[in-house]
């Protein structure tokens, strides 16, 4: 039996990569990414790599596609940037009962579960080279993502018409079911979704393991390593490194057909680039290449700034206590609709 989906988790991952109405960052302030080539030297490894390792936290104003404000605009000036930031603190309303926000995630019926003491998403644009961003997204130059095939909007479609299944814990949404994060907040790629936006990284010189605040996600970057055959597919996929000078590049493939970033499908194939360019900042771009799914590339490039550690456990078991509830009522409708 098919129902109503109480929260279209497409609809959610839409409004995460929105801009949302700003808050007092629990992180350092922007100011502190400025690049300081001239008096700072990378950190290195015992191996002789950049010491990418810390507490890092990819929180930020700036949202995925570039509003229409700031059309034809990659980056605004400092002025620009405050009167932006400024509204965005003004008009935040997600305290309200009645917040419009809550109403776009939860419908008519929304609950005030999430407030500004829950939600981190800084208070500031990011700054890169210096200069506030107006989009993640750099390439294509308008800021936008590129335009849908016609497979992947079939296979969108399919998608959200199997959220609306009941019959099967296994019918229901990865995220629901606590088994990886929603927003893609874990990767690849690593994008700044409503709250925990936290990340810690640790090297070795085989491994990089990057440990996701949001549903307590894990990474494990092979260095130097090769994918494993095509039929093998992961959660969060395969993901192998290797060092361009001082730029960490991680190459991930192998996804499963569930772990779909906007729609894409099983050939996802994301390339991750991650430099220090100070004590406080690593710069993080990503490209993502799916034929299947986009009608081209296109590419996010965002700062990820350092914060105070540790990382919180996620302790993510709201889906698992409430699966039970879910089937539950729907066994209920199946037998009130077999009555009549």
């Amino acid at each position: 039996m098919t129902y109503r989906l109480l929260v279209p988790l497409s609809a959610l991952t839409v409004i995460l990569a929105a801009p949302l109405p700003g808050q007092t960052s629990k992180t350092p302030a922007p100011s502190s990414q400025k690049f300081k080539a001239k008096t700072w030297t990378v950190p290195r490894t015992p191996d002789g790599h950049p010491d990418l390792q810390g507490v890092w936290t990819n929180v930020t104003l700036t949202p995925m596609e570039r509003p229409a404000a700031f059309a034809g605009k990659a980056s605004v000036t400092a002025e620009e940037a405050r009167a932006y930031e400024k509204k965005d603190l003004e008009t935040n309303d997600i305290d309200r009962e009645d917040s419009p926000l809550l109403a776009r995630i939860n419908g008519a019926n929304a609950v005030g579960g999430y407030n500004n003491l829950f939600i981190d998403r800084g208070s500031e644009l990011a700054m890169v080279d210096g200069v506030k961003r107006t989009s993640l997204i750099v390439d294509p130059p308008d800021g936008k993502v590129p335009p849908l095939t016609d497979e992947a909007r079939q296979r969108i479609a399919g998608m959200m018409r199997s959220y609306n299944r009941y019959d099967s814990v296994k019918d229901r949404p990865l995220a629901e079911r606590c088994i990886i994060g929603f927003g893609s907040t874990s990767g690849p790629p690593m994008v700044p979704a409503l709250y925990n936006s936290t990340y810690q990284i640790v090297q070795t010189p085989d491994h990089v393991m990057i440990l996701v605040e949001m549903v307590h996600d894990v990474r494990i970057i092979r260095m130097n390593g090769t994918h494993p055959p095509k039929n093998v597919h992961q959660w969060l996929g395969d993901s192998i490194g290797y060092w361009e000078g001082n730029t960490l590049v991680v190459d991930t493939t192998n996804f499963t057909d569930q772990t779909a970033f906007r729609g894409s499908g099983e050939n996802l194939h994301v390339i991750e680039r991650l430099s220090r360019v100070d004590a406080d900042t690593i710069l993080y771009k990503v490209t993502i290449d799916d034929p299947t799914t986009f009608t081209k590339k296109w590419t996010m490039e965002y700062p990820f700034v350092g914060t105070a550690g540790p990382v919180f456990e996620y302790a993510c078991h709201e889906g698992n206590y409430a699966m039970p509830d879910i089937l539950g009522g729907a066994r209920k409708s199946d037998g009130a609709a077999a009555t009549k």
